[in-house]
């Protein structure tokens, strides 16, 4: 009697656990957890208190289209693949640059839009003038960001200064400390537009595409995201985002 009595018991429990798990599942599969980096405007930031910019706003259409939720995660840019590649994510979306190295570890969507690397003077600066007067110069660039490897390669003469946060750069720049810094186009632009003293140099460093980072074991989470995608692009969507988060087309 005693062991058919820890039987049932044991099977009750069971079922409890495969119930919750069922329920925890379900909601997972209406959430998607998503790592971000908001300190890059105008394509994530703080304001208010408020997460916003277009990278966010564009993460939240996606998902709408998805029937799903959006989990947001503010980490450091540094941590975001790798967090991905743990699995604590299910995406990363913080102005990423696709490119063949993190293609490696993780999936890309199509790309979403297009960016790539400027540098930024003070506004009086005469001695740089063009990218290749940065060699010999002390340049600022955010740790994990593709300007650390860039800089790296081809201005071999450079003095980097690597700091964590994208706001960090400018400011060095404006108090003296780097005589240039090296981001990504949108963020310099809107710095540039915001908070007069930086100007951008007229020639681009680079010319590359932002992705929505996927973890390889998703494969499906990417086709998904790629069709919610396609069709903010059709309804009109996507244009009214861009409209709105870059008036000057830059």
């Amino acid at each position: 009697m005693k062991a058919r009595r820890q039987l049932l018991l044991s099977t009750v429990a069971s079922l409890i656990f495969a119930t919750v798990g069922s329920l925890a599942h379900a909601q997972g599969a209406d959430v998607l957890r998503v790592a971000t980096d908001a300190t890059f405007p105008p394509m994530e930031f703080v304001e208010n208190g408020k997460r916003t910019g277009f990278d966010v706003e564009l993460v939240e259409a996606v998902a709408a289209k998805m029937g799903k939720k959006v989990e947001w995660t503010d980490i450091d840019f540094k941590g975001l693949i790798p967090g991905l590649v743990s699995k604590r994510y299910d995406m990363a979306v913080s102005a990423i640059y696709i490119t063949d190295e993190r293609k490696k570890v993780v999936d890309f969507t199509e790309p979403y839009f297009a960016g790539g690397l400027v540098a930024m003077v003070k506004d009086g600066n005469t001695s740089i003038k063009s990218p290749a007067d940065l060699n010999g110069k002390k340049v600022s660039v955010q740790v994990g960001t593709k300007s650390v490897s860039y800089v790296k390669e081809k201005f071999p003469q450079v003095q980097l200064v690597e700091v964590e946060k994208n706001q960090e750069m400018f400011n060095l720049v404006d108090i003296g400390r780097a005589d240039a810094a090296v981001t990504g186009k949108p963020a310099a632009f809107q710095y540039a537009r915001t908070r007069p003293g930086l100007k951008v140099l007229p020639e681009q460093l680079t010319t590359e595409e932002y992705g929505m980072a996927i973890r390889k074991d998703t494969p499906e989470l990417t086709a998904a995201v790629n069709d919610a995608l396609g069709k903010l692009k059709a309804d009109g969507s996507y244009a009214k985002l861009v409209a709105k988060w870059f008036p000057s087309g830059k």
